[in-house]
């Protein structure tokens, strides 16, 4: 069951109401908010001395329209938009619960431009609500992301200075097909002049991005989510391969792109891929599959399987009691 709407949630569905028509009858209004008519004389009173000025129109096309060349602000919220907004900021960015970080600021700003019922509640709600930091989560540099934003849309090749993994600068010619943030961490989904190759580079370790006169254009039908989980499974230092006595479909369902490429086998599939953490691919990801497995290559993923055993084997040992 829904709960009943605020006097505020009404008010700004009054104005917003209002906005997009040139006259509203009084009775459509009154039935969009779910009042009687005479109550909606309320809400067209309480605009008009927040400084709204509503005119009542009379005859049988009558009813209410804001005055001409009213100035209203650009973006009003009704109470769950405002609510939802502050939720959504901080399951992304839980350090924006403080107004020190740049993201918190805007937050700040904005609460203090709402309304005051809705505004108070948006202050209480990002106070008192905690939100747990993601440690894998990355902030990259607004500025800099907006650039590679404009040169995907405008389709415009960019010349990228990056920092590796192991902090290495190098620099390269991109055809920047899209951003892409995934589970706290914003990718540029490209092809690599340079690589000759799709490329997938984290922007927090983007250096600089500058345009050039080259323009591009990218592939048909494109699918950046699924291209970009399918790179993060290749090109890394350690190859991996996995097989799994079960249909291809059922491990289709479990694994994830990050994981590898599943092909099918003479029995079950197989999992080829790469990574650069082999102890990370075996504790998180192997530790949970739910059917028989073989690491068939390579050597650091059995080696990293084979400690993982071993120390759960060990936990299982009885204590020595001599």
């Amino acid at each position: 069951m829904s709960a009943e709407p605020s006097p505020t949630a009404r008010v700004l569905r009054a104005l917003e109401v209002l906005q997009s028509r040139a006259v509203v009858p009084a009775a459509e209004l009154a039935s969009r908010l779910g009042v009687t008519p005479r109550a909606t004389r309320r809400y067209v009173e309480i605009l008009r001395e927040a400084g709204i000025p509503v005119e009542s129109v009379r005859g049988p096309h009558g009813g209410y329209r804001l005055g001409r060349r009213t100035r209203l602000p650009p973006v009003v919220f009704t109470e769950a938009e405002a609510l939802g907004l502050v939720m959504a900021v901080l399951d992304g960015r839980p350090g924006a619960a403080s107004p020190g970080d740049p993201v918190g600021g805007a937050l700040g700003k904005v609460i203090q431009a709402l309304p005051e019922g809705v505004g108070r509640e948006a202050a209480a709600l990002r106070e008192h609500a905690a939100a747990a930091p993601d440690r894998y989560a990355t902030s990259p540099d607004p500025l800099l992301t907006s650039t590679l934003v404009g040169a995907v849309a405008d389709r415009v090749r960019v010349v990228l200075t990056y920092r590796g993994e192991r902090g290495e600068p190098w620099v390269s010619e991109v055809d920047p097909w899209a951003v892409v943030a995934r589970h706290g961490r914003w990718y540029l989904l490209c092809h690599s002049h340079r690589a000759a190759a799709t490329r997938t580079y984290r922007i927090d370790r983007v250096r600089a991005a500058e345009r050039t006169r080259h323009t591009f254009t990218p592939p048909e039908d494109l699918d950046p989510v699924a291209v970009l989980e399918e790179h993060l499974g290749t090109g890394w230092r350690f190859t991996t391969r996995v097989t799994f006595d079960a249909p291809i479909e059922r491990v289709r369902a479990w694994a994830r792109p990050p994981m590898g490429r599943l092909e099918p086998a003479a029995t079950g599939c197989v999992l080829v891929g790469s990574t650069r953490n082999p102890a990370m691919y075996a504790q998180e990801w192997l530790s949970t599959a739910p059917f028989p497995f073989r690491v068939e290559g390579g050597p650091e993923l059995r080696a990293a399987v084979a400690e993982l055993a071993a120390r759960c084997t060990a936990a299982l040992a009885e204590p020595d009691k001599s």
